[in-house]
């Protein structure tokens, strides 16, 4: 199954709720397993952060790991930093990309947040993938 837009949103409406209670405004992004935005939401949070949570649901789309432990590989491996953060339109290697998987356990997307702190919008992007889990 790839990811539908029906799966989207319902990832997406999952992650919403979860801001809503914390009273957090976020932006919210679910992309397709290629890093293509499919749904996303501006819970009245400021104009930067919508850039950070798609970036942050590409980077764990992409490499098929949660954006903080992408993180954590680069910082912990001494990659070129540099290099990867900027490849692929830039990545976003911290806490609020949270990979998309179907029943089977195939990639079939991510959902980022952005907008609280790490570990909020990591909570929040958590909701999200609960939703289809």
């Amino acid at each position: 199954m790839e990811l539908s837009y029906k799966t989207a949103e319902k990832v997406l409406q999952a992650a919403k709720e979860k801001a809503l209670f914390l009273n957090i405004p976020v932006s919210i992004a679910v992309v397709d397993a290629g890093g293509h935005p499919v749904a996303l939401a501006r819970l009245d949070s400021v104009y930067g952060v919508i850039d950070f949570a798609i970036k942050k649901a590409r980077t764990a789309a992409m490499f098929g790991i949660n954006s903080d432990v992408m993180g954590d590989i680069i910082s912990e491996t001494g990659i070129n930093g540099y290099g990867m953060l900027n490849s692929n339109d830039g990545i976003l290697t911290i806490a609020g990309g949270i990979v998309l998987q179907n029943a089977e356990g195939k990639i079939i997307g991510a959902v980022g947040s952005s907008g609280g702190t790490p570990e909020q919008d990591k909570e929040i992007a958590e909701a999200g993938a609960h939703a289809i889990a």
